[in-house]
């Protein structure tokens, strides 16, 4: 067999792709590596071009074979799992499409993330979930707005004709839990109300600001932690959108830190970083702002993790349940989505912004 060389100007194109591709001879010697496969593998593509591909993974022998198969035609294309192996992170595990080239003896290995396949699942949830709760919540809302105004009204008009004071503090408790309702339904609608004002938005004046406000709460026992990557560019947005949506997660955060504070040790961390070749909400992007809210609280209980951005759904006593309802329609009105990660200790709210 002639042996084949690298064209990488033949390749290029594959730069483009979110998933993982590598481009190999049949003796498994790596010819090409895409940016995704050196992001993933945490190595250059010089260093992987030129090796044996097969050793990239757990199992090197079922690739090896493989390719044999491929090589003797025995095949239009494999699939199958397997562990792709990194520098100092754990195995990724992926799906494996091995398949020939328009070239006899070179074969294209591609391979999906599964977490990656799991993440857009959940994605494609969260994002329907969202739409589906913006109707709900308007609707709900203005169904509920026309008859407080006449419940109120009515109580109103019937405390004037009583002259009884032990009465009167009935019609009182009606026309409070009135306003309480009304003011629930102003928030409802809130988001749908205001106008999104756009200007350049600094993320860092953001979290700056949200840091603040929680510390003057929170004046003791709380340590709010700063890890920014400066180099992010300013990008056009809602800023008072953007407070609102991390106020409301961090504000979360300090309240199930209750125990944590009082004992002195409780921390909430602000990470800002920038994604490069990202996909997410359907959408592939060049660069996308990554904020992460992380606290070292007790959790997200596991009886709510698949619902805490439903409207009305709290995991503590006394909560509105909308903080990250609002959250994620503020972000999702920058083309962003927000993520949960949580375990007892650890829970990580993740915010996705494009970028410019």
């Amino acid at each position: 067999m002639t042996p084949l060389t690298p064209n990488p100007s033949r390749f290029l194109a594959f730069d483009l792709l979110a998933t993982l591709v590598a481009v190999v001879r049949s003796d498994g010697v790596a010819l090409f590596a895409n940016a995704a496969l050196e992001d993933a593998m945490g190595q250059s593509r010089r260093s992987i071009e030129g090796s044996h591909f097969p050793d990239s993974f757990a199992q090197p022998q079922v690739l090896s074979s493989a390719l044999t198969s491929a090589n003797d035609n025995e095949f239009a294309a494999l699939r199958y799992d397997a562990m792709l192996l990194r520098q100092q992170r754990e195995p990724l595990p992926v799906h494996v499409i091995v398949a020939q080239t328009e070239r006899p003896g070179e074969i294209i290995i591609e391979m999906l993330p599964l977490e990656a396949q799991a993440r857009q699942d959940r994605e494609e949830r969260l994002i329907d979930q969202a739409q589906a709760n913006k109707e709900l919540i308007r609707n709900l809302a203005h169904e509920i707005k026309n008859p407080l105004g006449g419940i109120r009204g009515a109580a109103q008009l019937l405390e004037m004709e009583m002259d009884s004071p032990e009465m009167t503090e009935y019609t009182q408790v009606i026309i409070r839990e009135a306003d309480r309702l009304q003011t629930l339904v102003d928030r409802l609608l809130a988001p749908h109300r205001r106008p999104h004002v756009v200007g350049d938005v600094n993320i860092h004046e953001v979290c700056e600001r949200v840091r603040s406000l929680i510390l003057a709460e929170f004046p003791k026992g709380l340590k709010v932690v700063r890890d920014y990557d400066t180099s992010i560019p300013e990008f056009r947005g809602d800023r008072e959108q953007l407070i609102q949506a991390v106020l409301n997660l961090t504000h979360n955060a300090a309240q199930v830190l209750g125990e944590r504070i009082a004992a002195g040790d409780a921390e909430i961390i602000f990470r800002t970083r920038v994604l490069r070749q990202v996909t997410f909400g359907k959408q592939r992007y060049r660069l996308a702002l990554e904020l992460h809210v992380i606290d070292n609280g007790p959790g997200v209980p596991d009886s709510i993790k698949d619902r805490i951005f439903y409207p009305l759904v709290s995991g503590r006593e006394g909560g509105s349940g909308l903080g990250l309802t609002l959250a994620q329609t503020f972000v999702q009105q920058h083309h962003g989505l927000i993520e949960c990660d949580s375990v007892p200790g650890r829970t990580d709210f993740k915010l996705l912004i494009p970028l410019p």
